[in-house]
């Protein structure tokens, strides 16, 4: 069995103390990390590589990063989506040999689009758009693929703690709901959601008003596979345990566990 996590850090330097008492604790194989807030030699490769992690990382000062930790060796690294312009570092991409057997993976960090009249809505639009295509590309290959991260949306009711009150607003606006589901309905699945269909249970929780103590969340990351991959998983659960401690990301890790060995 090969554990595989999404989570964004928000700020890699800040929380490495968390990061890294999850690491040993959790034992997680292959970790896809977004919002590392550092370039790539800024980062904290050190304290990670002694932990008996390989690493891909594509940073940027002060926003966005993103980063693949794993255990297994790394190949066939791609920064960045193909074919897509964009001076933000958000995609990052690996092939993993797991017993002669190669897993694909990629750390994915969709803009948030701040609001839905700003200029940042249309860039996340795109985006995402530009992430589906390279998506379709990968399904071609046939192989077992995960593209983790934090998709800055929720897809469903369920998946937001008001749905009438944010309808229309980021991270739950018609126009990106459609898009992600455009994946979801094109060859990707929604790893949490196949093995929890009916649960109310978030990854995000705002810093403001007490959000996570009122239980005010949003399910906006995500751990799509491909049906190569799904065929393979036994469970996936979102680790809320990381958000109670002091100081902690908004976000808390998505854990799934396929059976690749």
């Amino acid at each position: 069995m090969v554990t595989i996590a999404t989570w964004n850090v928000n700020s890699v330097k800040a929380r490495l103390p968390h990061l890294l008492d999850w690491l040993k604790q959790s034992q997680t194989d292959i970790v896809l990390i977004q919002e590392c807030k550092c370039e790539t030699d800024k980062f904290p490769a050190m304290e990670i590589e002694d932990l008996g992690y390989n690493l891909a990382i594509h940073g940027q000062k002060t926003y966005n990063g993103v980063a693949i930790l794993s255990k297994f060796p790394l190949e066939d690294i791609q920064r960045g989506i193909p074919d897509f312009e964009d001076d933000q570092a958000r995609y990052i991409e690996a092939v993993i040999s797991i017993n002669q057997q190669a897993l694909r993976v990629a750390s994915v960090y969709v803009p948030n689009g701040q609001s839905v009249d700003s200029d940042k809505f249309p860039y996340k639009l795109n985006f995402l758009h530009h992430l589906h295509q390279h998506a379709q590309t990968l399904l071609r290959y046939e192989e077992p693929l995960v593209l983790g991260g934090d998709y800055n949306v929720a897809p469903y009711e369920l998946d937001v703690f008001d749905p009438k009150a944010l309808d229309g607003t980021v991270c739950y606006h018609p126009q990106e709901r459609a898009l992600l589901r455009t994946m979801l309905h094109a060859g990707l699945y929604d790893a949490y959601r196949l093995k929890h269909p009916q649960a109310r249970h978030y990854s995000w929780w705002d810093y403001r008003g007490g959000a996570y103590q009122n239980g005010e969340g949003l399910r906006i990351d995500h751990l799509l596979m491909s049906a190569q991959a799904i065929d393979r998983l036994s469970e996936c659960h979102i680790d809320e345990t990381t958000r109670k401690w002091e100081k902690p990301s908004d976000h808390a890790p998505v854990v799934a566990t396929v059976s690749l060995t």
